[in-house]
């Protein structure tokens, strides 16, 4: 049954307790943890023990391949998704989450493909590879940051990640990746995006990616992987704010996937 989840970057500033916190208490079925420079998020220990704290699942590891967290677990980018896997295994993850490689790790990106489907195979986990963008300056001008390519349809992963906010920026057509991807798709992170070069990663609904489409058309094909909210509440104003953009987000799933609203009580 497919889980309807909350990454722990959702609450930033505040830090990877505070997202379990969070999924506890409005009511998410798992969290998905970022691994970035909170030195929380970096410790299986600790990790462990907020899962077991707050009684909820990890449904997923998010490997530090963002640009601020390059030094996160040393330098070396497969010494990074090994430690992705030994921390998926000490929680009970199935998943890790990783991004394709950026065009100036080129040694890295040229034995990409074949090296996460031996990780896959070696680690018995789901290393799903995540949509991602051109990088968009002013006017009509591109440039490709990611290799082999931004968009995983074009290789042969068995298993990926669409994010909605990333497919803003593309300017792609999310329910035509999904389908381009068919059973390959087994992540998503649900938040939504306008015609902007910035990542917004809005709450799902505030932008046009047609979300509720989308998630419409997950359940009408039996998507059965994990659903996980990854939005932005920097602007939200306030703790009240955070959580209430939070909870908007997790009803939102639920109408549009489940077919069931949340009790407000």
């Amino acid at each position: 049954m497919t889980r309807i989840g909350l990454s722990t970057s959702s609450v930033y500033p505040e830090g990877t307790a505070a997202g379990f916190g969070y999924a506890k208490s409005i009511g998410y079925d798992a969290v998905e943890v970022m691994v970035g420079i909170d030195q929380t998020s970096q410790r299986i220990d600790a990790v462990k023990q907020l899962a077991e704290h707050h009684g909820i699942p990890i449904s997923a590891i998010h490997a530090p391949c963002l640009l601020f967290t390059q030094q996160v677990w040393g330098l070396d980018p497969w010494g990074k998704l090994n430690r992705s896997a030994e921390m998926a295994h000490a929680v009970g993850a199935e998943v890790v989450v990783v991004h394709p490689p950026f065009r100036w790790q080129r040694d890295y990106a040229a034995g990409f493909v074949e090296g996460i489907a031996r990780l896959e195979e070696t680690t018995g986990l789901m290393f799903a590879v995540e949509n991602m963008y051109p990088w968009r300056a002013t006017g009509k001008r591109s440039m490709q940051m990611y290799l082999p390519h931004w968009d995983p349809s074009t290789e042969s992963y068995a298993n990926t990640t669409v994010d909605l906010s990333h497919a803003a920026i593309a300017q792609d057509d999310v329910i035509a990746m999904a389908q381009r991807l068919g059973s390959r798709l087994r992540h998503i992170h649900l938040t939504d995006g306008t015609n902007s070069a910035k990542d917004e990663h809005l709450v799902p609904g505030r932008g046009d990616m047609g979300a509720a489409e989308f998630l419409r058309h997950l359940a009408d094909t039996g998507f059965a992987g994990e659903i996980v909210l990854e939005i932005n509440t920097r602007k939200s104003g306030s703790k009240d704010g955070r959580e209430a953009d939070l909870r908007e987000s997790l009803e939102f799933a639920r109408e549009h996937f489940l077919g069931t609203v949340s009790d407000p009580a």
